[in-house]
């Protein structure tokens, strides 16, 4: 499934990011998580998890589906974290801040592990665990 991306900040990721907590439990899975309406979620097949993958395909993070009545079709919702970081369009358009809404993503559903922000960092960043 096509979408668009947008990130931005929960109450509860911001209270767990600036509390210290961002390899908590508890910051998983508030942060990783892909918010889509039902209609969406049911097109899907109501999967357990999906992948969320950037629009070059080059960038691919699992987090687990959260359906709301917040969402539109076609639209879908990573909390700022980790997470959406791998899949946002780095294009800064000379801001210095790469484009957290409006990034063209597929969604699809997916059976790869969801992982902490600690163990996505070590696998992206760090060149594995």
């Amino acid at each position: 499934m096509q979408a668009l991306l947008n990130t931005g900040s929960t109450i509860n990721e911001g209270k767990l990011a600036k509390g210290g907590n961002k390899y908590s439990e508890e910051y998983t899975k508030e942060c990783a998580v892909c918010w889509m309406c039902a209609e969406d979620y049911a097109i899907l097949g109501c999967p357990e998890k999906v992948a969320v993958i950037s629009r070059d395909g080059k960038h691919m993070v699992a987090v687990y589906p959260k359906v709301t009545e917040a969402m539109m079709s076609g639209h879908v919702f990573i909390p700022r974290s980790i997470w959406a970081n791998v899949v946002v369009e780095p294009d800064t358009f000379s801001t210095g801040s790469p484009r957290y809404k409006g990034s063209p993503v597929t969604v699809e559903p997916t059976n790869e592990e969801v992982l902490s922000a600690e163990e996505i960092v070590l696998k992206l960043y760090m060149g594995g665990e």
